[in-house]
């Protein structure tokens, strides 16, 4: 009997360090979906740029002693590792204050990315990498090697077009929105609905994207699965910050329908992953699946 070959998944965006007014992290959605990825025992890449810098040198050690190819990761010398601000709230909510320009938008297609993108399981990418002109290219041209592309859509203000975010969106076969970015994107392509379920499927239909999932914050998510709904009403935790919360629920939940797991499983598990790491400081903290499960039951 032949094995079953191991899941391999390749991130592209941004790397970088997120600042708190006490402390700094590594960061970015694209290597906080892949670090999650990895953890859970998944193959996972990240194409990106750095600085030749301290910055940037942390960032590589940091991905290599977390087990996970750095080889993607190219060096810009004229512009610095990516950096932002970021601000919580007294709910633990963030803000981001965004450097620009950052290495991480200049990145560059080469044969090596190509290769990895063509023979992975998924291909992940957020709209926030195609604030510059040649990371957006880079993207577009990798996007035609990809089998299965998964759009976390992480809107940040002033940093898209709503032209290349239904481009996105069009390329996309599985999409990952919070509730605001919902109704956001769902006036910018003129829906007549107001409820919830009528602008998913209304964005499916526009897009045709037959999987879509939008997350609640606290109250959990919802997700669209080849044209049937699925809940998850949320986990309580005491929120601690919501940095990298969506990553590690969009890592989870990817991996999992890529295993064949079904979608409600998928969603309660994926959903039960971010509210541990809401609980906890910064984007990529250390949960077992031990912890999951206990989380989970009780």
């Amino acid at each position: 009997m032949k094995k079953k070959q191991a899941l391999n998944v390749v991130c592209f965006g941004e790397v970088l360090w997120d600042v708190f007014p006490t402390h700094k992290k590594i960061g970015g959605a694209p290597l906080n979906v892949a670090l999650r990825m990895n953890s859970i025992g998944v193959a996972s890449t990240i194409i990106s740029k750095i600085g030749n810098d301290e910055n940037g040198k942390d960032i590589i050690k940091y991905i290599e002693d977390h087990n996970m190819n750095s080889s993607l990761i190219q060096i810009d010398p004229d512009y610095m590792t990516g950096v932002v601000h970021v601000m919580i709230n007294e709910k633990g909510n963030a803000s981001y204050d965004i450097h620009y320009p950052s290495a991480w938008d200049k990145i560059v297609v080469n044969s090596a990315a190509e290769k990895q993108v063509s023979e992975a399981d998924a291909f992940v990418f957020g709209s926030l990498i195609c604030r510059d002109e040649i990371s957006r290219a880079s993207l577009f041209s990798l996007l035609n090697k990809a089998k299965y592309k998964v759009l976390d859509a992480n809107l940040r203000a002033p940093y898209y077009t709503t032209e290349v975010l239904i481009e996105l969106m069009f390329k996309a076969d599985f999409i990952k929105l919070n509730d605001e970015e919902l109704y956001e994107i769902s006036q910018k392509l003129e829906s007549p609905y107001n409820s919830f379920e009528q602008n998913i499927q209304f964005i499916a239909e526009k897009t045709n994207t037959k999987q879509i999932c939008v997350t609640k914050g606290a109250f959990g998510a919802v997700l669209y699965y080849n044209q049937k709904f699925y809940y998850n009403s949320g986990y309580f935790v005491k929120v601690v910050d919501t940095v990298g919360a969506g990553d590690s629920f969009l890592a989870t939940l990817i991996v999992r329908l890529l295993k064949g797991k079904s979608p409600q499983k998928s969603l309660n598990y994926a959903c039960a992953i971010g509210a541990l790491v809401a609980g906890q400081e910064g984007a990529n903290p250390k949960i077992s699946d031990k912890e999951i499960k206990k989380f989970m039951m009780v």
